[in-house]
């Protein structure tokens, strides 16, 4: 098991401080603001995007960093699987809540990543942000693409959703949570054929409406391709071919069947259970993690808390897998 002997998060003692008292952080990581001078920069900032105004279904995603950062405190640092220690190869903190402009799509994603724009050092600290509906992503991901230094072509994608997240627009409005992608690869943040989607399911608005991920070299693996199909061997093979290219991972919750993850704006049926979908971020071990989110828990429809605390864990496990990449042998 990994040694755990020097940590670079100072995490409170849960057999001293109980996990049910103080402040709640994101998995009990300390304040951006409170981590002493000599141990910044901080390897991870994560923090919160509380906005759902660009939702075309039910709202709520904006109270989401909020419940996720509650249903975290029970998050312990070290993968059973993986054998590391999050606190012992990572300085991580949580960076706050983004400002968010409520009635403005575009201006609150501006705001966002100018806001992720002044966390930690540019050179050495990378960012996961918790949403919030998708369209954080493209906020999130632009800010990862500035401070990787603008790579040509764009950054590489894994995307577990139900949706292709490729619509243009929405009721007149191109900055939707049905967007962010587009968007992003209109402007150069991501490379569509270093592009996963993994999860997508359920009926659609139109029959064109996966004509955009094919049209621009997309690997798209429906959850009954990864069922039942050659989805496995596909996602394998494309993992492969990234190497070692840095990789932003973005995640939505309804990625997710709602029997494992009823609190979000968008459910469909027929999806990952909670299980597979933790075994498929584990698949991914080996990505050089660059940039991450979380995005679409909804607490108002979320019995028992049951989606923030799935969300939660989908967050360590991510981070889990940048771990494992850092602590990989490169020769």
């Amino acid at each position: 098991m990994a040694d755990t002997t020097t940590l670079r998060t100072n995490l409170p003692n849960a057999r001293v401080t109980p996990r049910f008292a103080g402040v709640a952080t994101f998995c009990r990581f300390p304040l951006l603001a409170d981590v002493p001078a000599e141990q910044l920069p901080v390897d991870w900032a994560l923090y919160g995007i509380p906005y759902d105004g660009s939702v075309t279904y039910r709202p709520g995603a904006k109270f989401g960093p909020r419940a996720i950062r509650e249903a975290s405190q029970y998050i312990k640092p070290v993968h059973l699987e993986h054998e590391v220690n999050l606190a012992a190869v990572f300085s991580m903190a949580d960076a706050g809540d983004a400002p968010v402009l409520p009635y403005s799509c575009k201006d609150t994603l501006d705001a966002a990543c100018k806001f992720a724009m002044t966390l930690g050092d540019p050179a050495q600290t990378k960012l996961f942000a918790i949403g919030g509906d998708h369209s954080i992503a493209y906020a999130n991901l632009r800010a990862t693409w500035e401070r990787r230094g603008r790579p040509a072509g764009g950054l590489a994608l894994l995307h577990f959703d139900a949706h292709l997240d490729t619509t243009d627009e929405v009721w007149g409005e191109k900055w939707t949570h049905a967007s962010p992608f587009i968007r992003a690869i209109e402007d150069g943040l991501l490379d569509p054929k270093r592009m996963l989607s993994v999860g997508i399911r359920g009926p659609l608005n139109d029959a064109g409406d996966l004509e955009y991920a094919r049209q621009h070299g997309i690997e798209l693996v429906t959850y009954q391709d990864w069922k039942s199909g050659d989805g496995e061997a596909r996602i394998s093979s494309f993992l492969e071919k990234l190497g070692d290219e840095e990789v932003y991972l973005t995640f939505d919750i309804d990625c997710i069947d709602p029997a494992f993850a009823p609190g979000t704006g968008t459910p469909c049926c027929g999806g990952l259970t909670s299980a597979e979908a933790i075994d498929l971020i584990r698949r991914c071990s080996g990505v050089n993690l660059v940039g991450a989110d979380v995005v679409e828990v909804l607490p108002d429809r979320d019995p028992a808390g049951i989606t923030s605390l799935l969300a939660s864990h989908v967050l360590f496990e991510i981070l889990c897998l940048a771990a494992v990449y850092e602590k990989t042998p490169t020769d």
